[in-house]
């Protein structure tokens, strides 16, 4: 097996979360991780799983999604589901969230970990900019809208973690003009955030992206995230007291399928850090950060 696939051996070691986080969550909790058939998102529901919480594995390929499943189920009987979920296809995510309302009605925990990259680690293409935004920023977007009505609304919180990158902060960014933009919180939009990806799938089909100070690594994976950040902080202030927490995760340099295999962190060494934010208890739960690793700051300061 390569470091991305599930291994369903010891599924449920004890986990620090577990033992450092005030449980306020029960049988009912339920939790949704898109992306999740291996890596960081099969890590994220296998350890939920484990701590009692009712998982919805999404994948976008069905036979995958179910091997992902079997391999939970094959090492002890956990609250785990499936169903398909494409993230960069419309009809997908509706007919997701239909299935969704009707087969369970309420979620508490939205992680949105589903991404792509077409380029190796050393490559900065943009040949598939727009497939790669449409996946990492647009699809998480409408798939947190159309989700947002079925939160449930209780002193608990529902959470949203978004799993995101450095590479998405506006310091990677040469344009002055659109630093500052995105750096004035206060003041920022869903509308300004989507001019900043429609004037940077523009350059990209151009050959303007490098002139034009768009990030020069990753660049259309950066400029997702760099979208789902800040995205990610409006949808925080706009549902600041309202029953919601909305932020975003950095786990760091992984060893996933997208970095080949290669990083310094495990799949499951992130995936602790993330139920753990997940799971914060109530009162020490915030909105509107940009988490690196378990440390909290606030995205534009970095």
């Amino acid at each position: 097996m390569t470091s991305g696939e599930p291994q369903s051996q010891s599924i449920c070691r004890p986990s620090s979360s577990s033992s450092t986080t005030m449980i306020w969550w029960s049988k009912e909790t339920l939790a949704i991780v898109t992306g999740a058939n291996k890596g960081i998102g099969y890590a994220l529901v296998k350890k939920f799983a484990c701590l009692g919480i009712r998982v919805i594995l999404t994948a976008r390929d069905e036979a995958k999604g179910m091997h992902a499943v079997d391999s939970l189920f094959s090492s002890l009987v956990l609250k785990v589901d499936f169903h398909i979920l494409d993230v960069s296809n419309t009809d997908s995510i509706m007919a997701f969230a239909s299935w969704f309302k009707t087969k369970y009605g309420v979620w508490d925990i939205l992680v949105n970990n589903a991404a792509v990259s077409f380029n190796d680690v050393h490559e900065n293409g943009v040949e598939h900019a727009e497939t790669v935004i449409t996946t990492n920023f647009y699809g998480p977007k409408l798939l947190t809208e159309v989700l947002l009505p079925m939160s449930r609304s209780s002193h608990t919180i529902s959470r949203i973690l978004n799993v995101s990158s450095r590479l998405g902060l506006p310091n990677k960014l040469k344009d002055q003009d659109l630093k500052k933009i995105l750096m004035d919180e206060e003041n920022l939009t869903e509308k300004k955030i989507e001019e900043m990806v429609v004037k940077f799938l523009s350059d990209a089909k151009s050959g303007r992206w490098i002139s034009e100070g768009w990030p020069e690594i990753w660049p259309d994976y950066s400029v997702s995230k760099l979208a789902l950040n800040a995205y990610s902080k409006v949808l925080a202030k706009s549902y600041q007291g309202k029953g919601l927490s909305v932020n975003c995760f950095c786990p760091g340099y992984t060893q996933t399928s997208m970095t080949g295999g290669k990083g310094k962190y495990t799949a499951d060494s992130a995936a602790e850090i993330g139920v753990k934010l997940a799971l914060l208890p109530p009162q020490e739960l915030p909105t509107g950060k940009f988490f690196v690793g378990g440390t909290p700051h606030v995205y534009s300061r970095l």
